[in-house]
């Protein structure tokens, strides 16, 4: 059998179908076998060639729908906006991205093993990290924010959205993953970083509404 000489081309194929699939039918209600009767011809031994499990497809398709509509580079060159303003309006085109939004929920209580949680972990760091860390000088540069923790609350950040809200890894319930928000909106404004406000507050709640009953 000839080698695959464009083994990405398959890769974008298998996380195309993927996509479509969770979207339409639901992470839950997707089979391994589902992807691979939308890929005309390639196996499940190919899949498994690239991903070792569903669970890994899910992660690589919420890490390329970021990249492809990547909220931080959309807001990082505009004039009119300071450093805070960019902050929360990043957070504001994420939450408008509903597609990612519906994968991120179905992928909240989806059990990771510990190789893709550190993946996760390591990805959040190298990808965010950089990105808030930025915002947060450039808002301490412009007066919009005042804190001393820029570096430490940019590394915080990604691990507490991600890991900490993971019902998976801390069993939670909509409250209790509600509280948890609130936690990070007060340590933020004690840091001098007062990014969560009543909007994105409104942002959180419409997104916890559309979780089902997680305790």
């Amino acid at each position: 059998m000839a080698r695959n000489k464009h083994p990405e081309v398959t890769v974008e194929r298998i996380l195309d179908a993927a996509q479509r699939l969770f979207l339409q039918k639901g992470y839950e209600n997707t089979t391994i076998q589902d992807i691979v009767n939308e890929l005309g011809g390639l196996t499940k031994g190919a899949v498994y060639h690239h991903f070792r499990s569903k669970e890994e497809i899910m992660d690589a398709v919420g890490d390329r729908m970021f990249l492809e509509n990547n909220p931080f580079e959309a807001v990082k060159g505009r004039t009119d906006l300071n450093g805070l303003q960019k902050l929360r309006e990043a957070i504001r085109l994420n939450q408008a991205d509903t597609a990612r939004v519906e994968i991120t929920r179905q992928s909240l209580p989806v059990p990771l093993s510990p190789r893709l949680l550190v993946d996760m972990v390591r990805s959040n760091c190298t990808v965010l990290t950089p990105y808030y860390q930025a915002l947060l000088e450039e808002g301490n540069r412009d007066g919009s924010l005042h804190t001393e923790y820029a570096r430490e609350i940019a590394e915080l950040l990604p691990l507490m959205s991600s890991v900490w809200m993971m019902p998976s890894i801390f069993p939670t319930s909509r409250e209790a993953l509600r509280r948890k928000f609130c936690f990070m909106r007060d340590m933020l404004d004690a840091m001098g970083a007062p990014i969560v406000d009543d909007s994105i507050m409104a942002l959180v709640d419409e997104f916890l509404a559309s979780l089902p009953e997680l305790g």
